[in-house]
């Protein structure tokens, strides 16, 4: 990559630029002025080179919430800090720890243990703690990269391991003896990004957090516990259930900001060359990089980050631009493509990035003037952590939501309230549900058994799963214990990011590349036989498929059309926890089994959207036992609402499909992470049922949170729908990008209808 050639533009110009190009597209703006900052003096336990080199690189004095963490961690208090986006929340544990490695010696060591959602965070925290270049304090990163002769170093010299949740549950726990030194002197753990721990992944860390205290426990230690996150609803109570302890709340941001603009636009209002949201974000970032913008585009999916960079490249060039200055960034990526990227982001060889969330976490990249957001990210918090990447160190900012036809993305934008001053979305962590409890249980017996006392200790629905594994020869109890039998590690078994299988390799055919990975219960639908991908701006074609070796093959192809797949979805209902009786209907939550398989794909062209083909496949069926929400209506209440027996299947299709893209706002979650089957007569409930379900074993909490909040969520389900100006149905509202029958068939005003009639009955 060449060196930007440009000049830095004023980032308050970059308002102008995205008004002078939106125009009558732009629905609202928000201006936020800046926020003046608060100071504290350094603690006086501070040692004093620490304080001293942190001072070289510019670090004179603390904000108020730096100060008031960092003396909660030195006096051994749990702590959580829940403050803005680029408020420092790194340096009070980086305070702690090198303090506490400096003055320990020689007399003991004194060991911290910093856990990221993400790798690039972990490295990140790295060159941070290196470049602040204190004697005698020696750090290192341990995750899936890192060779043995680094683990052995890190295992016996390192005062700081940075690492991950899955590296923790898959090698540092089960493998603890290797690393009894880091045990045996744990002072300090430190949980960063701690709002990304939500749903079935946030119920497996909470698990694993408890399995860490209480290997530390074996060695002699206690350490405390900071978690740190710029976008937490309730952060006492989500920290106590990631923990298991209660933690003191530091969230009161002393630190300075920028003013900043934000701007919600609908895309279906901007020019008509626009080719939707996604064209149009390209076409943003373009401008704003070719004004010398820094900026980044969050999208929502791996092949919209590649088709947004290569359309704003593309755009560049055709300006006369010889350098590149925009590059996609996402999962699946090789390590060294991810470090190259974020290399050029910082030294600002790169001026825009189209980005998935894997740039959404606090990775040290250059200051961005503008941050697009293309699509609703699926929560608030996602949002605002989005956001929060503009305008850093005082700077001006600027946000863009471009909301493209998807029904939430519409509504949020005609609805700025929705977003504007509303709380956070409380995160969903359970970590009772047993398809968490039996896998985390058996790990911690494997890692020492379960003795008397601790499971007297335990809550009832921990104790229940213990028994079950008990009985079922899982776990063996002895007189002095419960003990992992078996000769494998159970950790090995359980993928904690709620995957259902080995990751699935991209392997190119004619030159045996690995060009990245795939989740396994993502491939039938991203890679199956026929399937378009793209990975940094090529394009290719899946060959085959073979989900028992987990490895797809592709070939350099270059066709006109992009790929949807198709399915087929069946729900069976095996039991009814909870049921709310609303007249005549009944709104219910319970386990279901779903079964569903992808029948096929449509190839659309790639320039106008059309289908161009379809294609049947036989793929292999896949099966689900989850939690679910549904809905039942009586036929003699339908009738009487007008919704009539040859329409209702279309209603209920039509109301199913908004209902999921309306949960988000309700959930923690974002319509990719549950599904739904709707039918005019379900033989199970014997009426009109839609059921939304989990996409994750045994659940993730956010069909429970759907039950929990179904008046509100279904009302502005309805609202969504009958508010949108469309006559029969659009993307706007009742179409799903994900629907395995083609969005057919569909029923605008049924849906309208029946669940009017649904909330009528409530009442």
């Amino acid at each position: 990559m060449a060196q930007r050639r440009d000049p830095p533009a004023e980032p308050s110009s970059a308002a102008a630029t995205v008004a002078r190009l939106l125009g009558p597209a732009i629905v609202h703006v928000e201006h936020r002025p800046a926020c003046r900052e608060l100071t504290e003096p350094w603690p006086a336990w501070v040692d004093p080179v620490v304080r001293e080199r942190m001072g070289a690189r510019g670090v004179t004095q603390l904000w108020g919430h730096q100060r008031a963490a960092a003396d909660h961690l030195w006096a051994g208090r749990d702590v959580v800090l829940a403050t803005g986006t680029a408020s420092g929340k790194s340096l009070p544990y980086q305070l702690a720890a090198m303090t506490w490695a400096r003055t320990s010696r020689p007399r003991r060591r004194s060991t911290t243990l910093y856990v990221a959602p993400t790798k690039a965070l972990a490295a990140d925290q790295l060159a941070a703690l290196e470049a602040f270049a204190v004697p005698d304090v020696r750090a290192a990163v341990v995750d899936g990269d890192s060779t043995r002769e680094e683990r052995t170093w890190a295992a016996r010299y390192a005062d700081v391991v940075l690492t991950n949740p899955d590296m923790l549950h898959r090698s540092l726990l089960p493998g603890h003896r290797r690393w009894r030194e880091l045990w045996g002197g744990l002072r300090m753990v430190v949980v960063d990004e701690s709002h990304h721990y939500r749903g079935v992944f946030g119920s497996h860390v909470a698990w694993v957090l408890r399995r860490l205290q209480r290997v530390a426990a074996m060695y002699g230690a206690r350490p405390v516990v900071v978690l740190l996150s710029a976008t937490m609803a309730d952060p006492a109570a989500t920290a106590h259930r990631l923990v298991g302890r209660p933690v003191q709340v530091v969230d009161a941001d002393c630190a300075p900001s920028g003013p900043s603009d934000l701007y919600f636009v609908d895309s279906a209002d901007a020019a008509p060359t626009r080719r939707g949201s996604q064209r149009l974000a390209a076409d943003l970032l373009a401008a704003l990089a070719a004004a010398g913008h820094p900026t980044i585009c969050f999208v929502r999916s791996r092949r919209a980050a590649e088709t947004v960079a290569a359309e704003a490249d593309a755009t560049l060039r055709r300006q006369g631009r010889t350098c590149t200055d925009v590059a996609a960034y996402r999962g699946g990526y090789l390590p060294q493509e991810r470090r190259a990227i974020e290399r050029a982001l910082r030294s600002g060889e790169l001026v825009g990035v189209a980005a998935t969330n894997a740039l959404e976490l606090g990775v040290d990249i250059a200051a961005m003037d503008a941050v697009l957001v293309s699509g609703w990210p699926g929560t608030r918090a996602a949002f605002w952590q989005q956001s929060g990447r503009a305008g850093r160190g005082g700077r001006h900012g600027l946000t863009v939501l471009l909301a493209g036809a998807d029904p939430l993305e519409k509504f949020v934008v005609r609805h700025p309230e929705t977003l504007l001053g509303a709380p956070l979305e409380r995160c969903v962590i359970d970590p009772g549900n047993p398809y968490v409890a039996a896998p985390q249980l058996c790990a911690a017996a494997a890692e020492s058994p379960w003795t008397a006392d601790e499971v007297a200790a335990l809550p009832a629905d921990f104790s229940a799963v213990l028994g079950e594994l008990t009985s079922a020869g899982a776990i063996r109890r002895r007189p002095d214990g419960w003990y992992w039998p078996h000769a494998d590690r159970p950790s090995d078994r359980t993928d904690i990011r709620g995957g259902t299988g080995s990751p699935v390799s991209l392997v190119e055919v004619d030159t045996g590349r690995l060009l990245g990975t795939v989740d396994a219960g993502r491939a039938p639908s991203v890679a199956h036989p026929g399937a378009v991908y793209v990975h940094r701006g090529s394009t290719y074609l899946v060959t085959d498929l073979d989900l028992d070796d987990a490895v797809a093959m592709l070939v350099r192809a270059d066709p006109e059309y992009d790929t949807w797949a198709l399915g087929v979805s069946d729900v069976r209902v095996v039991s009814s926890t909870h049921t709310q009786a609303w007249g005549a209907a009944e709104v219910s939550l319970g386990t279901v089994d779903v079964t569903s398989a992808v029948t096929g794909y449509q190839q659309r062209h790639r320039g106008s959207g059309d289908v161009i083909g379809e294609v049947a496949l036989e793929m292999p069926e896949q099966r689900l036992r989850t939690t679910a929400v549904w809905w039942t209506l009586p036929d003699d209440l339908l009738e009487a609402a007008g919704v009539h027996r040859r329409r209702r299947a279309a209603a209920a299709h039509a109301a199913e499909h908004a209902a999921i893209g309306l949960l988000p706002l309700f959930a923690t979650c974002d319509r990719w992470d549950v599904g739904g089957v709707s039918t005019a007569h379900h033989p199970d409930t014997g009426r009109l049922t839609v059921v939304v379900h989990d996409g994750y074993p045994g659940g993730a909490g956010f069909a429970a949170r759907g039950f929990e909040t179904a008046r509100s969520w279904l009302t502005a389900t309805r609202d969504a729908i009958a508010e949108c100006p469309c006559q029969d149905g659009c993307p706007s509202c009742v179409q799903s990008p994900t629907c395995g029958t083609g969005n057919s068939p569909l029923d605008k005003s049924g849906g309208v209808a029946l669940l009017t009639c649904l909330l009528t009955a409530a009442r």
